[in-house]
């Protein structure tokens, strides 16, 4: 769990992590120009992989190849071990 939260600190990743739920099966060049154009961002191809590596090392992102490309998946799914173990409540 400490893994996500480390992901989850970084403005630019939850950035990603946006891109990705909005739009899935991304490649790095993809996402580096919806990065810049829509966020104006403007991180290096290099730095924006190596946030992906921190955002799949946690869970939060998978992968998948594709001949020479790789694509880029959101995955919510380290998020509900953190709900289980803190539950939303109703409040009025």
């Amino acid at each position: 769990m400490a893994d996500v939260f480390k992901a989850l600190a970084d403005p630019t990743r939850r950035t990603i992590l946006d891109e990705l739920r909005e739009r899935d099966d991304q490649t790095l060049f993809e996402l580096c120009g919806r990065l810049t154009m829509k966020h104006g961002l403007s991180s290096s191809r290099q730095a924006i992989s190596q946030h992906l590596d921190v955002l799949e090392e946690a869970g939060l992102v998978t992968t998948r190849r594709e001949g020479r490309y790789k694509y880029h998946r959101l995955d919510t799914s380290p998020l509900r071990a953190i709900v289980e173990r803190w539950p939303l409540t109703d409040q009025e």
